[in-house]
């Protein structure tokens, strides 16, 4: 059965992995797609397969986020096609190399992908969506937001960015029509690893969840409207738990007198 047109996602880093399984499962949730990587040989073979399995429309995009007029050519994209109505920000890279090991020049490459990337497609495409009242962004974070020290900061802290920054943005866009999504996987078999030098052979096995049962359990969160969604985490009143917590501190985080363990003599 033909799923009915849900609009053009357009998908970053999606040549292979993640980003290569959401554009698989979108398709066949009724999405066009704009596929965007660098890779142009890639998008092509999965564009062609994806058209010919599902007959949706797919559009590729060879383009390095890195550099500054890829990134430019597909802001334009997002800004003037009213036809997108989901932006999946997958596009990323991390280590697991000690922070004091690690060549500062790659950290910030890392930055300029994970987060300024990331930041700037979003900014393109929510004035859009906001103005036709309908659209979404799946932010595509790490548990390594919350477990800063798993592996290395940089990475961690950019990708504790991506989730505050998707929980602010939903935040702002409360009753806009406009549907934020940050998903945090665990270790995903991915050629994630084997880019940061550790195969994945070398992770215990009972930690390593599969790409697409990451991204189809990732897809239901979305679809149950899930702000946070963390595929691997199996007992989720811990998550209801802690952003409790985290609620229930705000409110107090700011104060014209020091706390008395501070003043205390």
């Amino acid at each position: 059965m033909t799923q009915a047109h849900a609009g053009t996602a357009l998908i970053t880093g999606a040549s292979s992995g993640i980003g290569a399984i959401y554009a698989e499962r979108l398709a066949r949730r009724g999405y066009d797609l704009i596929l965007v990587a660098r890779n142009r040989e890639r998008l092509l073979a999965l564009a062609d397969r994806i058209t010919t399995e599902t007959q949706r429309s797919v559009e590729i995009v060879d383009a390095d986020l890195n550099d500054r007029a890829g990134l430019a050519s597909v802001e334009a994209k997002l800004r003037e096609d009213a036809s997108i109505t989901l932006l999946v920000n997958n596009a990323g890279v991390g280590t697991h190399k000690p922070l004091l090991e690690s060549d500062v020049d790659a950290m910030t490459r890392m930055i300029d992908l994970n987060v300024t990337a990331l930041t700037r497609l979003t900014y393109a495409a929510v004035p859009g969506f906001v103005a036709r009242g309908k659209g979404a962004v799946i932010n595509i974070s790490s548990v390594v937001a919350i477990s800063p020290e798993t592996l290395n900061g940089v990475y961690g802290g950019s990708k504790a960015f991506v989730l505050a920054f998707s929980q602010s943005l939903h935040h702002e866009l409360a009753g806009k029509g406009v549907q934020v999504q940050a998903v945090l996987p665990g270790a995903t078999a991915t050629d994630f690893w084997e880019t940061g030098g550790l195969p994945i052979e070398h992770l215990p096995e009972s930690i390593v969840m599969s790409a697409g049962a990451m991204v189809d359990a990732a897809l239901k969160g979305f679809e149950r409207g899930e702000l946070v969604t963390i595929p691997s985490l199996h007992a989720g009143e811990e998550w209801d738990v802690y952003e409790a917590a985290r609620r229930t501190m705000a409110p107090h985080l700011s104060n014209k007198m020091p706390a008395s363990r501070y003043t205390d003599a």
